[in-house]
């Protein structure tokens, strides 16, 4: 069952005009779903940041929240690894400087301080309403090799558990999860837990036209839910 916390941010989007959710929103509906995320703030201010920072320890990963700017990464619009106060001070201010230089028409919601995580094996979990099949649940490697190597796979959603085991086997890259050269095994059923609850999120959710967590970072034990967007079916 779709949780109440996820259908009002739904709902609270649809209402305000928005096919979207901004990435809190995001990383809350997930949460709503025990889906883990990092613990993030939402701040406006250099001086709010940095409180948040301070509150919940170094390092931390600064991120603009704009729903004009898509692929923050490339924009300029991620600062990673920052580890005490006046980093986080430089950064607002050098991120803003870049954003209005370069993205001067974008609408900029505020900013997200988050909590840097460890490094894993990273993966990509989405799901996709299509015209022809319905909703769908995709798997693969995750970050910017996803792009790059597109090695994903792909079911009709909802999921079981063997289904998504099939799905990680069948990616090019699955040595990289199941413990390549000495490496930790990652765990497969952290991931599966989280495949089906996507798959589950697409079944039901009738509103959400694709959302996809990626990078989901994968560790020997548990994950991590680093960024995420969710997409809302546009209203006629």
């Amino acid at each position: 069952m779709i949780q109440q916390e996820a259908k009002k941010l739904i709902t609270d989007a649809i209402q305000s005009g928005r096919t979207s959710l901004i990435e809190p929103e995001a990383k809350a509906f997930l949460s709503s779903f025990n889906i883990p995320v990092p613990k993030n703030v939402f701040v406006r201010s250099a001086e709010g940041g940095i409180d948040a920072a301070n509150n919940m320890g170094y390092p931390v990963v600064l991120k603009v929240v704009s729903r004009d700017i898509l692929h923050k990464t490339e924009a300029g619009g991620v600062m990673a690894g920052l580890k005490n106060a006046q980093e986080v001070e430089d950064s607002f201010n050098e991120m803003i400087f870049d954003l209005s230089d370069h993205y001067a028409t974008a609408k900029i919601e505020g900013f997200l301080i988050e909590r840097m995580v460890d490094k894993g094996v990273e993966v990509i979990v989405g799901g996709v309403r299509d015209a022809q099949f319905g909703p769908t649940v995709m798997f693969g490697i995750g970050g910017v090799m996803v792009e790059l190597l597109k090695d994903v796979s792909f079911r009709l959603a909802p999921v079981t558990k063997e289904e998504c085991l099939a799905m990680m086997e069948e990616i090019k890259a699955y040595p990289l999860l199941a413990g390549y050269r000495g490496s930790e095994p990652s765990d497969i059923d952290a991931i599966a837990d989280v495949i089906i609850k996507v798959g589950n999120i697409m079944a039901e959710a009738v509103e959400i036209k694709e959302m996809e967590i990626n990078p989901l970072i994968v560790y020997p034990e548990g994950v991590m839910a680093v960024d995420a967007r969710v997409v809302l079916i546009e209203k006629g």
